[in-house]
């Protein structure tokens, strides 16, 4: 499968990094395509127009960019700290830009926070955002709690429950990845 990983933080000092990379690399082991979407190196302007309204070879080369690995994904994961309870400005802003993209794929959630929560309260803000944006969640989130110690730079676990636990999230991923694309072969309402 195609899976573009949408992780949205700016910050200097971000450790999401951390959790992107860990869930990339354990999609990669099992044999998945995967794109890295990170907002700091994918620098879409303030949204003005979504990337649909632009002429034809018009809209900005970093959204043409974007607006490629989305069309050629099977499905996303959304990687997302917890701003505030809610969705970080950058990740909204670049999830905002598209649209048709994200038709009848289907979207998993990893939230993470410094803290013993893990960002769970982002969750429930993405879970409304991606399904209004055609990306439906899958039932199960991964919650990272305390991202800084959870991984190292490379997004190897630290904390090796984080190896056995994501099994099960992926393979639940995997389904929903198998379904819709075979559903979306058979057709799509629009």
């Amino acid at each position: 499968m195609n899976i573009a990983v949408i992780y949205g933080s700016n910050r200097a000092d971000r450790q999401g990094i951390k959790a992107a990379r860990f869930i990339i690399n354990k999609l990669s082991e099992r044999g998945h395509n995967v794109k890295l979407i990170d907002t700091k190196e994918y620098k879409l302007p303030f949204l003005d127009k979504m990337y649909k309204e632009y002429e034809a070879g018009k809209a900005p080369e970093m959204m043409g960019k974007v607006h490629e690995i989305l069309k050629k994904a099977d499905g996303f994961v959304i990687v997302s700290g917890e701003y505030n309870h809610s969705i970080p400005a950058a990740l909204k802003n670049t999830l905002d830009h598209f649209q048709s993209e994200y038709y009848f794929k289907p979207s998993a959630i990893l939230s993470y926070s410094a803290g013993p929560f893990g960002g769970l309260r982002v969750a429930v803000h993405l879970r409304a955002v991606l399904s209004e944006l055609g990306m439906p969640s899958i039932p199960t989130i991964f919650p990272v709690s305390a991202v800084q110690d959870a991984f190292d730079d490379e997004g190897i676990a630290v904390d090796k429950n984080y190896d056995s636990r994501i099994v099960r999230y992926i393979e639940e991923f995997e389904w929903y990845l198998t379904a819709f694309k075979n559903q979306r072969k058979e057709g799509t309402p629009y």
